[in-house]
């Protein structure tokens, strides 16, 4: 009888959710070391793994990032996709790239966006709302980030023009 409790004992501990839990991350870890899944990031969403299964379907699109040191990194978004969502891509990818390498590094992504766009056959993607598509951008297509300063027609002083102005601030009359 002693051995039957203990065994008893043995397999509610295993169906305990902690059990569960470390079964299940032990099969994700295995998982994504399998070299057909590589694009999947460790610590997947569900909207990552959508966004996967949907590339797989044909329903969206890997489109080829170009730094400005010319290494690049692939993101997938949707066919519908704005620019705001893959901006919003590339955010999320270069966080993971960063994490990966250096550990945890904060990244001002408004400084970034302030300063440089993103760029397409040289055609700038300035307009967070418009469609990918809009702009000739298919499946494996490259963007390039490239200098920007935001004008005043994008509702924006120009760097120059901002210095200028809290530079006569601190003048003394």
């Amino acid at each position: 009888m002693d051995s039957a409790s203990a065994k008893a004992e043995e397999v509610a501990a295993y169906q305990s959710s902690e059990a569960k839990q470390a079964r299940l991350q032990s099969m994700l870890s295995t998982l994504l070391d399998d070299p057909i899944l590589a694009d999947v990031p460790r610590k997947p969403s569900l909207a990552d793994v959508d966004t996967l299964i949907n590339l797989e379907l044909g329903s969206a699109m890997r489109v080829i990032v170009v730094k400005l040191d010319n290494t690049s990194f692939d993101v997938a978004v949707l066919n519908a996709a704005t620019v705001k969502d893959l901006k919003l891509a590339i955010r999320k990818k270069i966080n993971e790239i960063e994490q990966e390498q250096m550990g945890h590094r904060h990244i001002s992504w408004k400084h970034v966006w302030e300063n440089y766009c993103l760029t397409h056959h040289n055609e700038k993607l300035i307009d967070d709302n418009s469609a990918l598509s809009s702009y000739g951008i298919r499946n494996n297509s490259k963007v390039c980030f490239s200098p920007h300063i935001m004008s005043r027609v994008h509702r924006k002083h120009s760097r120059r023009r901002k210095h200028r102005f809290f530079h006569g601030l601190s003048k003394k009359l």
